[in-house]
């Protein structure tokens, strides 16, 4: 019985290697087709997407807070107040972003 196994496993390796490079094959080919839209409509170009350094000046302007003056004790501070959201924050200075230029 554990020549059969044997000889099944192997069966089973042979078929799979096969179809990894029947499959490779087809997939090169795809991403080759679509390669070429993506050049065509300059996806590839380094200037549409955002660069690490942008994307980290980006998130640092959006984490840093306007600090605010110092309340005299007598000056009570609503406790209501709702925190911004800040991936909408993102979302509308990408727009305004996208509006200057």
């Amino acid at each position: 019985m554990l020549r059969l196994t044997q000889i099944m496993r192997n069966f089973y390796l042979r078929i799979e290697g096969f179809f990894s490079v029947i499959f490779n094959s087809i997939a090169n080919v795809v991403k080759n087709f679509f390669g070429i839209f993506a050049k065509l409509f300059g996806l590839t170009e380094s200037g549409y997407y955002l660069e690490s350094d942008q994307a980290q000046t980006l998130k640092r302007s959006e984490t840093q807070q306007p600090v605010e003056p110092q309340l005299n004790n007598n000056t009570q501070t609503p406790t209501s107040k709702r925190r911004a959201n800040a991936k909408m924050d993102y979302y509308l200075n990408m727009a305004r972003d996208l509006k200057k230029n």
